[in-house]
């Protein structure tokens, strides 16, 4: 059941979502017991991209009372997703004042011991990339069109071919032992956070512009989001990747040892 502002939505107030498709949300990862993995970066993203989009401020308390909600009576892992959008939205007058509103949505969650995906580069370039803003269209279609090539997903790169981020998920890179993450504009994604900042006691972390020819003379390559963790890449086009090189293995025990937090 979706919920807006913590009561069943009506039919009629997605139409605004649905047919003008501006906004903002986070995705989070909640186990059996309702905790959450870097909680504090999501509601800090919601805050930090309600500004942008909406030049209002979002009480980030009241995401927490409304995921109490959410999440009272779970049964097993979920993902939760916080919208943030104005079902009033005048296509012709965005400008005018907001009423942004919570839509929350659950899914029960996938394993975090997914396969490992294969990924063709893309050039593209996301539309505000700092912003997890709810326009898809761009992502999805890179990501069609890489599975009706045959493979599972979209490597982004840019004008210069640099490397980027996927479509839903940020990239790293494993080189001798240290881990290296694309200097770009991308979105700052939560997972990606929290291993710079967990997984530092075993591996160094560097962030450097990579070129798509350096990318695939890795030592091993992995996706990461705030729904599967650590998810290796078996490749990038025609190079190939270690799945089971032991720095991933390192990477995903330090996520997995992220405390989490209860809202």
């Amino acid at each position: 059941m979706a919920t807006l502002d913590g009561e069943p939505v009506q039919p009629d107030e997605l139409l605004g979502l649905a047919l003008l498709n501006y906004g903002h949300f986070t995705s989070m990862r909640c186990d059996a017991e309702g905790r959450v993995r870097g909680l504090a970066l999501h509601l800090e993203r919601l805050v930090r991209d309600c500004r942008t989009v909406w030049g209002a401020e979002l009480d980030p308390e009241r995401v927490r009372e409304l995921l109490r909600r959410e999440l009272a009576g779970q049964d097993g892992p979920c993902v939760v997703r916080v919208t943030v959008y104005d079902p009033g939205l005048d296509l012709g007058r965005p400008a005018a004042p907001a009423r942004p509103r919570l839509l929350l949505t659950r899914r029960p969650a996938g394993s975090l011991t997914a396969p490992p995906l294969s990924v063709t580069a893309v050039r593209h370039d996301r539309d505000l990339p700092a912003v997890k803003h709810v326009g898809l269209f761009g992502t999805l279609r890179a990501r069609r069109e890489a599975q009706t090539a045959g493979y599972d997903d979209a490597l982004f790169v840019d004008a210069e071919r640099r490397v980027t981020e996927g479509g839903t998920w940020n990239v790293g890179f494993v080189r001798d032992g240290e881990v290296l993450w694309p200097q770009a504009d991308v979105l700052p994604g939560v997972t990606m956070a929290l291993l710079r900042t967990h997984g530092t006691h075993t591996h160094t972390h560097t962030q450097t512009p990579l070129t798509l020819t350096q990318a695939k003379t890795m030592d091993a390559a992995f996706a990461t989001n705030a729904s599967v963790g650590v998810r290796a890449l078996s490749r990038i086009d025609e190079a190939e990747f270690a799945t089971d090189h032991p720095v991933l293995d390192a990477l995903r025990a330090a996520y997995l040892g992220v405390v989490g937090e209860r809202p």
